[in-house]
């Protein structure tokens, strides 16, 4: 049992400082270098005179960074070091010959584990990271210090299943706090997941549990090959006593906001209300926004406030306001810094008024204790 123990809703925080949000963050996961080629391929075919960045680089992560610090929200955010997992932590959700496997790739100098999804000089260090910075924002709400954490990691975690990698995960950020959090004693966890892509790893570790809802709104893109043999349909509900714990939402392309909202108010709040957990995890990716160059979902910054709002409300209701965020995808280097602080504005319980000329359009005028 680790040291940090699950402490009930009536035992956590009630000071002004509950509405902050505690960002967890460390530079060593800028050193994860996916390269240059066609799109995520990593390849040259040399017909081309200028070469892209992997969607998944650190571009993308510097702009959240710089909005989160520069941005209107910046007052209302504390900001946390990390440091590593162990190797034992990452054993409570990965069997140890996948981790083995990763970890002679590293001394090999690296390899490509699975298509688009590069480990290289630095990745290893920087997904080992990843884990402990969500860790330590996990550790930081079981230990009663703030309601609402977020982990700015890369790289992302929510396709790496327990035997494999896949998707530009290595590891399950997300997975790993959760099995942290049971654990700790937390009876019920929700996970509640809005990347375009379905949660696939997060779903298959603890698709027998009954102690872990996971919902995953997605756009319907079915299996992509060996490393992603789930479909993300509704068929797939969980096995055992884990069946009916598992909540796909698979959504056409182009569903944007009004549909996300809908799909929000008529099914994920009333399964998370049913299940009445005790905890919420909060998987985030701005790749199912409007211009994201891997996904078609249309989200716009206004849809990503709306889903903040309705899963802060959720958490007030069930969870005391306790919710971990995790960032996952979101692969325009512009728009998804944009996309994360419009989910995240209403965490702060910001209060705004129109102005012309501002990038938000609106400045904050007040803020409510």
């Amino acid at each position: 049992m680790p040291d940090h123990q699950c402490k009930g809703p009536s035992s956590a925080c009630s000071s002004p400082s509950d509405r902050m949000i505690n960002v967890f963050w460390h530079d060593g996961m800028l050193d994860h270098d996916t390269g240059k080629g066609v799109f995520d391929t990593g390849m040259d075919p040399g017909y081309l005179d200028v070469l892209e960045k992997h969607p998944e680089n650190s571009d993308r992560i510097r702009n959240m960074l710089s909005i989160l610090k520069r941005g209107p929200i910046s007052p209302f955010l504390s900001w946390n070091s990390s440091t590593p997992a162990l190797v034992s932590e990452l054993l409570s959700f990965h069997t140890p010959e996948y981790i083995n496997s990763l970890i002679e790739a590293d001394k090999n100098g690296g390899k490509e584990i699975c298509s688009g999804t590069f480990l290289n000089p630095g990745s290893w260090k920087a997904a080992v990271l990843a884990v402990g910075t969500t860790l330590s924002a996990m550790k930081y709400i079981l230990d009663g210090h703030g309601k609402i954490c977020y982990a700015l990691v890369r790289p992302p975690g929510h396709h790496a299943q327990p035997t494999q990698a896949d998707g530009y995960c290595f590891l399950n950020n997300a997975g790993i706090a959760v099995q942290y959090a049971l654990n700790s004693g937390c009876k019920k966890v929700a996970v509640i997941d809005i990347d375009v892509h379905y949660g696939n790893g997060t779903a298959e570790g603890f698709y027998d549990s009954n102690k872990v809802l996971t919902v995953s709104l997605h756009m319907n893109h079915g299996s992509w090959g060996t490393s992603h043999p789930q479909t993300g349909s509704i068929n797939e509900l969980g096995e055992g006593i884990g069946f009916g714990y598992n909540l796909n939402v698979p959504l056409p392309n182009g569903t944007g906001d009004k549909g996300y909202k809908y799909a929000m108010n008529h099914l994920v709040v009333p399964a998370v209300t049913k299940f009445e957990p005790d905890l919420m995890v909060f998987v985030v990716g701005q790749d199912s926004s409007a211009f994201d160059p891997n996904g078609r979902q249309c989200l716009t910054m206004e849809g990503y406030r709306e889903i903040g709002r309705m899963v802060g409300n959720v958490a007030d209701d069930h969870c005391n306001g306790r919710i971990l965020i995790v960032q996952e995808g979101g692969y325009h280097v512009t728009y998804s810094a944009y996309c994360l602080h419009a989910t995240l504005e209403v965490d702060c319980t910001m209060v705004y008024v129109r102005q012309k000329g501002d990038p938000w359009n609106a400045i904050i005028v007040g803020a409510a204790t």
